[in-house]
């Protein structure tokens, strides 16, 4: 059905996103309900896939956006870290963990 979260989590990251989600509402970050109405509002965008493939991506983008309304983070933050882990997976070698102290922008330095 249309705009539910799939059984089963495709990718590691998309458990640690809902992880996250989790701790951020129990530490008061925001309320379950806030996360309700940013999570409904990205999911039921007129742009959505009707099939739900593209819900990760979007509890991903609701959080995001959550933050950024609580002036937790802004996009250029968010972009930023998204450049480093992308360089930090280019600079790692297979089979390798990738951690962002492989960015070769960061002097090794984890952040």
């Amino acid at each position: 059905m249309a705009n539910e979260a799939p059984e089963r989590f495709a990718e590691p990251w998309q458990a640690e996103l809902l992880g996250l989600q989790v701790a951020l509402v129990e530490a008061g970050v925001f309320t379950a309900a806030e996360w309700a109405e940013a999570l409904g509002r990205t999911l039921h965008a007129p742009d959505a896939a009707e099939d739900g493939s593209d819900y990760y991506p979007r509890f991903l983008g609701a959080l995001e956006g959550l933050l950024a309304e609580k002036a937790l983070t802004g996009t250029a933050e968010v972009d930023a870290l998204t450049a480093a882990w992308r360089r930090a997976a280019q600079a790692t070698a297979h089979g390798q963990p990738i951690v962002l102290a492989n960015d070769p922008q960061t002097d090794g330095v984890d952040k």
